[in-house]
Formats: structure tokens, sequence, C-alpha cells
């Protein structure tokens, strides 16, 4: 059962939530009004548990990564402790995170950090917290898409893109969500942590939010690797893309490369991190994933149509893959038809 750490009569704790230039705008302006659901709602609380501000290198407006302007009501040269630092989504551009652009910024959260503050990103707000050294060796998630990118820029913080929620650091100081709206998470966690699991239930009925329970891996699309440079392999690879269902798909594989077959695979393997079988299992459960949301076929038929006659070995699969049996998986993002052409 969550602790709950803050009582009617205390002081509410305080949450900073930082804006720099290329934070999301959805992703900072829901926080703040969840954060600030007791206020703005007037729930059924004697007193309000978060007193959030929005803080940044100066005062006034600030156009984040949409273009859109946002007040900062506080310098953080300014504050000297907070409670909560909460750093929101920003986006990344095609050349991607560029260290040292807030120096400033990032020598802040070490201090906030060493005066008790509990530091937490949205997504990839977790570049800007990384550059502090303060997530090296702590696990983090960030968003899937962005997960090569920040592995690439910070190799020593161990990432799960495919986890909503991790709280690492002896006291539980580290706090980092996964992709995009996975903050919902973040936000409801840090309710129930410091006012509470009612109060966090209350907030979640009020904003019609649900805790990403099944994780994040039945969102996130396979995409084979193909930037390993060999040749063989990437013909195999294409040559995949629409023979996934056949039967044999991998004895085939190796007939048509004429390579012997423990080369194959050994090479296979080294180049896209996957055997040859579960390059193929991947491809099939994709398939599977876009039948299951865009059609009404059964799901023994959408075994057969993607390459498996045991209908009960694909949903073993299924969920072994994805975290969801295969019918969960269709309720959860079926296109409802109120969407349908």
């Amino acid at each position: 059962m969550t602790r709950q750490l803050h009582s009617p009569g205390s002081d509410p704790r305080h949450v900073s939530l930082v804006a720099l230039p290329d934070a999301v705008v959805s992703t900072l302006s829901g926080i703040y009004d969840v954060m600030n659901a007791f206020t703005l709602m007037n729930l059924p609380n004697p007193k309000a548990p978060f007193r959030i501000e929005i803080v940044g290198e100066k005062t006034g407006l600030l156009e984040l990564a949409s273009g859109v302007p946002i007040q900062v009501q506080r310098p953080v040269a300014e504050i000297k402790t907070t409670d909560i630092v909460i750093v929101p989504s920003v986006l990344l551009r095609p050349e991607g995170w560029k260290k040292g652009r807030y120096p400033g910024l990032v020598d802040w959260l070490r201090t906030m950090y060493d005066g008790g503050a509990v530091l937490c990103s949205a997504c990839s707000g977790i570049f800007l917290l990384a550059e502090t050294g303060l997530f090296d060796g702590k696990e983090a998630t960030v968003h899937f898409g962005y997960a090569g990118a920040f592995a690439a820029a910070y190799p020593a913080v161990p990432v799960h893109p495919e986890r909503v929620l991790i709280i690492s650091g002896a006291r539980e100081e580290l706090v980092s969500s996964g992709a995009s709206t996975s903050w919902h998470d973040m936000a409801l966690y840090l309710i129930a942590r410091y006012a509470g699991a009612t109060a966090a239930q209350e907030v979640a009925r009020l904003y019609a939010l649900q805790w990403h329970q099944e994780g994040l891996t039945p969102y996130i699309v396979f995409e084979g690797k193909r930037d390993h440079g060999d040749g063989d392999i990437q013909s195999a690879q294409q040559w995949l893309d629409t023979h996934f269902s056949v039967a044999h798909p991998v004895e085939e594989m190796i007939k048509r490369s004429r390579l012997a077959e423990r080369t194959f695979k050994r090479r296979f393997t080294q180049a896209t991190g996957l055997t040859p079988l579960a390059y193929v299992q991947r491809l099939r459960i994709e398939d599977a994933k876009r039948r299951l949301e865009r059609t009404e076929a059964p799901i023994d038929k959408i075994s057969w149509q993607v390459g498996y006659e045991d209908a009960a070995f694909f949903r073993r699969l299924f969920k072994r893959t994805t975290g969801m049996a295969p019918g969960a998986y269709r309720k959860r993002f079926r296109i409802p038809d109120f969407a349908r052409p």
C-alpha cells in the first residue's frame, strides 16, 4: 500500500516544473494542471499537497518547442530549495540532444538534489536530468523512439524504454516516466506518494486518467535493424518483409542466401541482434497486431494468416512478446467504430 507522506496539517510540497525552450507544451501544461487538481477542481482535501511553480532560467514569456509561449513564474537562481523537480518532455531535433546548452539548469538540478529534492522526468526530459550525472548507474526509462539516442548520449545510464515508470536511488529520489502520456503515471504516482492512494484515485477519476499497468511493450512497433552493413543479411530481411508467413521461413532464407546454415545464423544474429527465428516471430506478431487493430477476423484466423497453424502457441507467443493476450490487445487498441471511414 502506498505510504501517505503528506498530512492535512503539513505545508504543501514545493514542486518546480522546469520550462526550457526544448520543452513540449502539452506535457508541461498537463502536469501543471494535474498536480494542481486539488486547487483547480476544489477536490475534497483539507489542504492541497503541492505548491507548483513553472521555473526556468529567467522569468517572463518563453517560447517552447512547438512555438507556444508559456509564462515562467520564477527564475531558478532564486530557488534555494525545493521538494520535487519535474522536467517535462523535450523535443529532440534531427541532430539529437546537444549537451552543455543549459549549464545553469544542470548546476541548479544538482544543487536541488543535494538539498534533498526528488528529481523527475517525463518522457524525454531525462536527457536534461541525465546531464547531471546523477542517473549514472541508476535505471531509467525514456520514450522508446528516443531510446537509441539516449543510450548513445548516456551509456552509463541503464535505460528500459518498455517500462512506464522507474523509481531509482537509495531514497527513491530519481523518477523517470516513459513514452509520451506515461507522465500521467508519474503525476499519479507523486500524488499517491505524498497525498495517498485515495487522492490519486480521485484525480485519476476526475481527469479520466489510466495507469499503463500493462507496460509500454504493446505500443512499441518492431523495426528490424538495417544499418549493419551485411548485404546478404539485408537481402534476407527484405525477403522476409513480404514472406514471413510462409512455412519454414528460416530454412528458406538459408537456402536463398547460399550460405552455410551455421554461418547464416551467426551473421544474422550478429547483424540484427536477434536469431533468425526470433526475428521471424517479431515480424509475425507485428502483423498480427495490425490485424487485431484493423479487422474483425477471429484470432484463430489471424494466427493462420501470420504463419501459425497452432492457435494456442500463437496466443502464448503473442502474450510473451507484447505483454497482453490477443483479445486484450484488440480491446485496447482496435480502432473504434466512430473513427472508421
